[in-house]
């Protein structure tokens, strides 16, 4: 079931890629695209790569009780669903989840750390988003500047972290009998307390965002049109909120909200739709294959702990001790194994 349903995702995006490339004005963008130094890309794929392990980082700090491999290849496959699944980061967790889940993690837990690593990282896009509206109306790197585009976003996201502050405070919460948001709930109370009681994993969500708005800022200047830092900080986050819509691999959709975003902060049209066509084959591309890649050797880990069962050693005399020689029942999975008691 999910092998069709990767390969139904992979058809998607090769039909998606090829209709977007077949508008002239996307056409004339991809060849622009196409001919940027081979240095600049190398640069984005170690940004993104850099980004990649920030997640791993601050994965470890919410999953620590996993065995390191475990959670490697586990993180891998988050970040691999989520440039595949729609949702973006949403779906990410939900299939995190369902593996998690499978590996005899209770629900509970998986819904608590799930939600405060989710609400950690949600927290340095708005850090993010308050710092460019903060510093472009200094001019700071330069761009435009304006209400619409500095004060209205701050007030959205510092509205967004109010709501999500209010949650596990409210009455309403409180007397609810789901268990579903009571565990929400735990899951920020638990993303605030690692911000009280810092450690070093937690730069790994600054590393995860902000390398990855490097890579952006390193595709707009490799077409010849760099964007200063606090116009890139706003455009990327504002882009992204696109990537919320149900398209698998944000194909279309996520091109659509930063174009639109790099245009409404200062960059020409045509140069951001190369930039943002090179950024989202970076950013999609070195995700997916880490996690199909931690997928097949978790996968053929599973296989050979089951296929392989241990063999009690005979005697030394070659006969078999109790009429016969006695196996081991198959393996269990080590992530079912050490995972967190319920």
């Amino acid at each position: 079931m999910l092998k069709r349903r990767l390969i139904t995702v992979g058809l998607l995006l090769v039909a998606g890629g090829t209709a977007l490339l077949a508008v002239p004005g996307l056409h004339e963008a991809a060849r622009e695209a196409s001919s940027v130094n081979v240095l600049w890309l190398g640069g984005g794929v170690a940004l993104e790569l850099a980004s990649c392990l920030s997640f791993l980082a601050i994965f470890r700090r919410f999953f620590g009780e996993l065995p390191t491999r475990e959670a490697r290849r586990l993180a891998w496959i988050e970040m691999g669903s989520g440039a595949l699944l729609p949702g973006g980061g949403v779906g990410s967790l939900a299939a995190g989840g369902l593996l998690l889940r499978r590996g005899g993690m209770s629900v509970r837990q998986i819904v608590e750390r799930s939600s405060g690593l989710f609400f950690l990282t949600s927290g340095t896009n708005v850090l993010a988003l308050e710092s460019g509206a903060v510093l472009l109306p200094l001019g700071v790197g330069g761009g435009p500047t304006g209400l619409a585009l500095t004060v209205i976003p701050a007030v959205i996201g510092a509205a967004g972290v109010v709501l999500v502050l209010t949650i596990p405070r409210s009455r309403w919460h409180r007397s609810a009998r789901s268990r579903a948001l009571s565990s929400v709930a735990n899951g920020i109370r638990q993303a605030e307390l690692e911000l009280v009681h810092p450690h070093w994993r937690l730069l790994g969500a600054l590393g995860y965002l902000g390398f990855d708005i490097a890579v952006l800022g390193v595709t707009c200047a490799a077409v010849g049109y760099p964007v200063g830092v606090p116009a890139l900080l706003l455009a990327y986050i504002i882009g992204y909120a696109a990537n919320t819509l149900p398209v698998p691999g944000g194909i279309g959709v996520l091109e659509g909200g930063l174009v639109g975003a790099l245009v409404l902060y200062g960059t020409p049209a045509m140069p951001a739709t190369a930039a943002v066509l090179l950024y989202h084959t970076i950013a999609f591309w070195i995700p997916s294959l880490g996690g199909a890649i931690a997928y097949v050797l978790a996968s053929l880990g599973r296989r050979r702990e089951h296929d392989c069962p241990e063999i009690t050693p005979k005697p030394c005399d070659g006969r078999a001790r109790n009429g016969g020689p006695r196996r081991r029942g198959p393996v269990r999975d080590s992530l079912a194994y050490r995972s967190v008691r319920s």
